[in-house]
Order: structure tokens, then sequence, then C-alpha cells
């Protein structure tokens, strides 16, 4: 999804304009459009098939396709959808966005009014630190509430395009903060809860009521977005069968499989030489055909006029129509289906049947949000309104993602937490010391409230505060000289400096990973300044290099903060001064600058390759030094594991008739593909007791990581099972995982076929191992 603000062509940005002056329009007639509900009292097709609640979804949307006139299909293709006033069907804005809150960095959401915010929660790379996926799934609700509150209100959609579930391959993205980090199980595990939550989906099958139609974006190997002249416009990325497989491929497949998501959108740029949104094996035999998508497929705004304009893959707008049509595309977010489709149909590159599909998944989906069921008020969710936004309830959930999105990357010597009663002052500096709007990441909406962390310090302990950099940028001059006297002044300091979106966002990704400007200047000299403890706060979505803070002994402690939402600097401050006892993890690898001193951007691959030197990429594929390591965090109080109940040898069970020219299962180095074991139920049960053995009650994930035998491209470790557990001090629990063999100990081949490899595997809790033997059992039919 693309947003004003940044460098872009004029073509697409008088494409954003004209949606945006569309759906103005749209709103300008709402009193009129929103009052006629499709099919409610009075409206002159009530007595058609497709207004009769009763009837199946699918019949009812083939009906109302059949209603229209070439013109008026044409017209609903597009995401600034027209109306149809003779049938009582008013125009629709299928564009609005809820990343992590109800946002209005799309045209179909507008505050104001009886609705002037909704809750922000922290960006989804700090919302993944939690590794919970619980929470996930409660945002999603109450982001749900929010969205639908504001629907009934006329001032939202009903079609959310979010969330982006792409894999944070490289840490100059500037979209990875967007995302749930680099490893595909948790990408996985975030894109099912979040949908869940969003669409609390009620019933089953093509049939299920969706409270709000979700999408998962953007489809797929979209990594990149503007780095040295190499933009997602034109970027075309190379991709093997096996990284697409295990894992570009693997949050996608789970939104739709597991959580059944009512939408995915193809992404601008091309995989192997072929756009996403023109690739028919990505979309109808992949996503529709192989993972059946319940559900409509939409473009990346203006992606078909890019694929032909920019990309030059078609000689002719009417064949590009033609590619996206007959690829699986059902909706074009931009005008170039509306203004093209007539000719094309009338040149014969697209059959009005073509047309007719297209529509028919997307009306479906409109008519199981009940968009064809007349007042809203009548309906499931029709109570909920103003009151049901920025609700006290909300804002406590708000407050707590924050919270157990904080990672603490270092405490030397139990330095946190901080006492209030033995501080006098405390010099607060930084350039995001007093952040509201950059607490929030990107595609974000109007917050209930902002606490930024000078307030949020500031409720604890008398402070000081100096800005030292006037913005993150902070080249040139800068009162760095005032920041340093503060600290010199006070009994302790806490640096709050980092990032924002002038540093990453979408259409920006970095060239590098340290601190801009003269921030590190700022960070040592207010350390070597300050008599008591300080403490680094980065505020930031991408990972940063510290190297020079985590060496430094007059830095104690470093916590990233993320981009924490509307109640960030309420918890940072509970974190520092002992309120809330961190739990958080990193969700991607802290690279050392050297690393991308050597990668360039646009290798797409995750594996090494130690003939060219290539390092590979993220903690499955990679080796070599890190700043902070996936999965790090630090707590105030210590937790220990012991494992019970695990067994030391699993059978997999094979067809005979199909495994009997396979091999020798004796033979060591032997795989099975997935498609011949027998998978369901073929589970591993990992008991593992999990004990607080310390002072403090806190919160604990417990990461399960395999290591398989040898296999050619396997990962040298992969996380397969993760689960959070609180516990009071002293306090034990016994925590079971799952391991699903066929979806978590396979090995993806050089063709993309997921193998079961035999032998001996081993999982890996905190120090501890266990062994697991895999055996091959053939049975005949």
């Amino acid at each position: 999804m693309s947003l004003m603000g940044e460098p872009r062509s004029s073509s697409y940005i008088l494409l954003h304009l004209a949606i945006v002056v569309a759906a103005a329009l749209v709103r300008a007639g709402g009193a009129a459009t929103n009052a006629a509900f499709a099919c409610g009292a009075g409206s002159p097709a009530a007595g058609l098939p497709f207004c009769q609640r009763g009837q199946p979804i699918r019949a009812r949307a083939r009906d109302l396709v059949g209603q229209l006139t070439v013109a008026e299909k044409v017209a609903l293709l597009v995401n600034t959808a027209a109306g149809v006033p003779r049938l009582g069907i008013p125009g629709y804005q299928w564009w609005s966005e809820a990343l992590h809150g109800v946002s209005n960095a799309g045209p179909g959401v507008r505050f104001g009014g009886a609705f002037p915010g909704a809750t922000s929660f922290p960006q989804v790379i700090s919302s993944a630190a939690s590794f919970n996926a619980t929470l996930w799934e409660l945002m999603g609700q109450v982001v749900s509430d929010e969205a639908r509150a504001m629907y009934n209100g006329g001032q939202a959609g009903l079609t959310f395009w979010s969330p982006n579930v792409n894999i944070y391959r490289d840490p100059r993205w500037g979209r990875g903060q967007e995302t749930p980090g680099e490893d595909p199980a948790v990408s996985a595990r975030y894109a099912a809860a979040y949908v869940r939550g969003l669409q609390q989906a009620n019933g089953g099958g093509s049939h299920a009521r969706l409270k709000v139609a979700a999408c998962c974006k953007h489809y797929t190997a979209y990594d990149l977005d503007n780095w040295k002249g190499v933009d997602r416009f034109h970027f075309n990325a190379k991709v093997s069968k096996q990284d697409l497989e295990d894992t570009y491929d693997v949050p996608f497949k789970a939104c739709v499989v597991e959580g059944k998501v009512a939408s995915v959108m193809c992404s601008y740029n091309q995989v192997n030489g072929v756009p996403s949104c023109a690739d028919s094996n990505l979309l109808r035999h992949t996503v529709r055909g192989q993972w059946r998508l319940n559900g409509y497929i939409v473009s990346d705004c203006d992606s078909v006029g890019v694929f032909y304009s920019a990309q030059h893959y078609t000689s002719t707008p009417e064949d590009a129509v033609a590619y996206a049509l007959k690829a699986g595309l059902d909706l074009d977010c931009g005008q170039f289906l509306a203004q093209h489709t007539e000719s094309a149909l009338k040149q014969g590159k697209v059959s009005e049947a073509d047309v007719d599909a297209a529509l028919t998944h997307t009306v479906a989906v409109q008519m199981r949000l009940g968009m064809f069921d007349g007042e809203p008020s009548q309906q499931p969710f029709g109570n909920l309104g103003p009151q049901h936004v920025c609700t006290q309830a909300h804002r406590n959930l708000a407050l707590e993602a924050a919270r157990q999105a904080m990672v603490l990357l270092k405490n030397d010597a139990g330095t946190l937490p901080l006492s209030p009663s033995h501080l006098r002052t405390v010099a607060v500096v930084g350039p995001n010391s007093d952040a509201t709007v950059t607490m929030i990441g990107n595609y974000a909406g109007v917050p209930c409230a902002y606490t930024s962390p000078l307030q949020g310090i500031g409720g604890y302990v008398d402070t000081v505060h100096q800005v030292g950099c006037n913005n993150v940028a902070c080249s040139g001059e800068q009162p760095i000289g005032a920041a340093v006297e503060a600290a010199r002044r006070a009994d302790a300091a806490i640096v709050v400096v980092g990032l924002d979106q002038s540093i990453e966002s979408e259409g920006r990704d970095r060239v590098g990973l340290l601190l801009p400007g003269r921030q590190q200047e700022l960070v040592s000299e207010v350390a070597k300044a300050c008599r008591g403890p300080t403490v680094l706060v980065l505020m930031c979505g991408g990972p940063v290099d510290v190297s020079f803070a985590k060496d430094d002994p007059n830095i104690a402690v470093i916590l990233w903060a993320g981009y924490p939402g509307q109640a960030g600097g309420t918890a940072i401050a509970e974190v520092i001064f002992g309120a809330h006892n961190p739990g958080g993890k990193l969700p991607v690898t802290w690279y050392p600058q050297e690393y991308v001193e050597k990668v360039t951007m646009t290798n797409m691959a995750m594996r090494a390759d130690p003939s060219t030197g290539y390092p590979g990429r993220t903690y499955r594929f990679y080796d070599g030094p890190v700043v902070y390591s996936f999965g790090h965090g630090l707590s105030y109080t210590k937790f220990t594991h012991a494992l019970a109940d695990t067994p030391a040898q699993v059978s997999v069970q094979l067809d005979g008739l199909r495994a009997e020219p396979l091999f020798n299962a004796s033979e060591p180095g032997r795989t099975v593909p997935v498609t011949h074991a027998r998978c369901d139920g073929l589970s591993v049960p990992v008991h593992v007791d999990v004990t607080n053995a310390g002072d403090r009650d806190g919160s604990h994930t417990v990461l399960v990581y395999w290591r398989p035998p040898a296999a050619d491209g396997a990962p040298s470790k992969q996380l397969v099972a993760f689960e959070k557990v609180h516990l009071a001090a002293g306090e034990q629990v016994r925590v079971l995982l799952g391991v699903d063999v066929c979806r978590d100990l396979t090995v993806a081949d050089g063709d993309g076929i997921r193998r079961i490899p035999l032998g001996e595997h081993s999982l890996h809790v905190g120090d501890l191992t266990h062994t697991i033997s895999l055996q091959a059992e053939s049975l005949s039919r």
C-alpha cells in the first residue's frame, strides 16, 4: 500500500489524488447514500434474489452480478466503486487500513465529529516482540470493534487492507516496522491471530459472516521499497522455489488456510520476471487453488498500471487488463481497470465471464459483511457506536501491548529497575525523548491520546529535559552541550534516540544501520558526563547497530522500545522504574554495520553461498557476528526450563504403495515428501516445566528451536513453537507446545517440495536439548 508524502511518479500522485477526490465525493453525498443501505426497506431491489438473506452467499452474489450492465460491472472493479442507483446500491470505498488500529492512511476512514480518534496499538514489529498470540488476537478484536463502530457512523468501510505479513528479510527495509519480523513461524502465527481477531468469522465455509474483512499483503517476496536507485515499481525479485516455499509464502499461507482471511493483496514487484498481480501461478493456482482463498484478490495501488507503464510487461492497456483478470485479480486499487476493461472486452482480450468471476468474489465478501442486508443497526454489531471507541478497556490493552513490546537488551549489574526514591533529578534527553507521533509508526490513525517518554518518566521523578538533537537526523550544529550539562547535574540520565518516518518508511529504505548523524556522539557524551547510571532507550522500527553502547561501561542499560503506540511513554517509564518486568524478545536479528556493507538489498536468497561469500539472511541461515540475536531479551527475574514427557521416537506413516520406490528407510540422509506421509494428527508434544527462580513476578516466552539432520538447504536452526506464560516469583508451570511434523520438521528442497528428513532431530529450549528419532513406517492400503 502506498501513502502520500514520499517520492512518486507524477502518474502515481495523480492516481492517489483521483482516489481521494472520488472518495470525498462519495462521502459528500454520504447522507443520501448511507441512508439507503443496499437491500434496505424501500430498496428497488428488495424483492430480488440477491437481497434475500436466507439464500446462499454465492448464489446471491451471482444473482447481483447477473443484474448488472457491462458499464456497471466495470465501475465495480476498482476500489472507489460506483453505486448502482437503479438497484439501490450505494458507492463504496474499499480502501481502509487497520495495521495497528483504525487508520486514516486510506480514503475509506475519516476521523472527526463523533469519532475524533481510535486506539493506537504499538507498531507491528513491536507487538511481535511480545511473542503473544493471544494478545495479537485481542488487539484485532478491539480494532474491529472500533472499525464497525465507525462504519455504523458512516466514517469507515468494512474492508481493511491489513495486516502486512511480508518477511522482514533485510534490516534496511523501511517497511520492516509494519511486519511481525524475520521468522516465518512467528509471522504465520501473527497473521492468523490478528486476522481472526479482526474478522471474528461466524459460521463456516463460504457462508461465514464477517465483522470486518482483513487483507494479507503484499504477496509475495516484497521487501524492497527504494534503495540506491532500485524501487519497488521496477524491481524483479529473483527468488528460488525453495525460498518461496519455506520463507516468503509461509505467512500468506497461514493467513488463508488458518486465519481464513477474506482478501490477499498482490505486490508491485515482479517475481522471477512476472508481475505479482499478473501471475496466474501465484494468484489463481496458489492463493485461490491450493490454499482455497474464500474472498477476493486486490492489487496494490495502481499495480496493474505499474506493470503496464513502468515495467512495460504488456504492449497495450487492454493486454494488462487481460493478464490481471485471467491471473485471478478481482479488484484494482486505482482506476486502470475502470478505464480499460470495456475496451479489453470489445477487443476480445477478456470475456464478460472473466469480469463476472472477479465481481462475484468481491460482492460475496460484501454480503458476508452484511452490506446487502439493509440497515446496519438491525444486524450483528449494529449496536457499536462512538461509545465503543477509545474505551478505558481499549486504552488499557494498548498500554499492556506497549509493556509487552519492551525488549531489555542490556542491564549491567542489575542497574534496572531504578528506584525513584534514590533519585532527586533525572536528565531526559534525546530527539525522541518527548515523542508523540513518532511512537505510532506508519499507517497510523489519530490516537485516543499520547503519553510521551518525558511525560511517563515525569510521573516517577523530577526531570530536566534537553533534546540534545533537534531531530533524529541530528546533523550540523546541535544543542548537545546543553544535554551533556543537564546530565552532569542529574542523578541519572535517560537518553531516548533512534529513528522516525523521515529515516525509515514506505518508499524509504535505509543505507546503513548506525544511529543517524550525531546521535552516537550525544549518547556517549551524556553517558560520560552523568554521575549516575545512563539508560539508553531506542525508539525505532528497524534494528540499529549500537555496538558502541553495548561495549560502553558508562551505558548500563539499553532498552528497545520500538514504536510503542499511544501509551509508549507510560510503558517505557514502568520498565525503567520497575512497575513492569520486561519480557519482550527481538523478532529480528540486529546485525553490525559491516553486514549491510557487503550484502545488497536486491539479493533475495535466504541461504548462505560460501562460493561467493554471501553470508545468508536471518538467524536461520546466517551465523556471523550480530549485535543482538533474534529472540534476545532480558528480564528482572530468572527463568529455568526442564523437559518432561517428550517422546524420543516418532513414526511417520507412509502410504505403502506410494512409498515403495522411495528409498531404503535405513539409509542415512533420506527424506520423505510430505505428500507421501499421513500427516493428520502427526505431532510431537513438547512438555516444558518453566520455573520463575527469581524474586519478581514476570512473563516469559518459551522458544522451541529445531535443528534437523543433515539435509540440503536445511536451516541451521528454526523456531517451531513458542508460548508466553506469566509466573509469580517461585512459581512453576508446565507448558505444552505442539510441534507439527509435516509443517515444522520439514525442509523445502530445490524444487520447493516439502520433505521430512528421517533420522535424529534435536529440539532446543534454552540450554536444554532433546533428541527425537523420526522413522518411516510403510503401510499398505
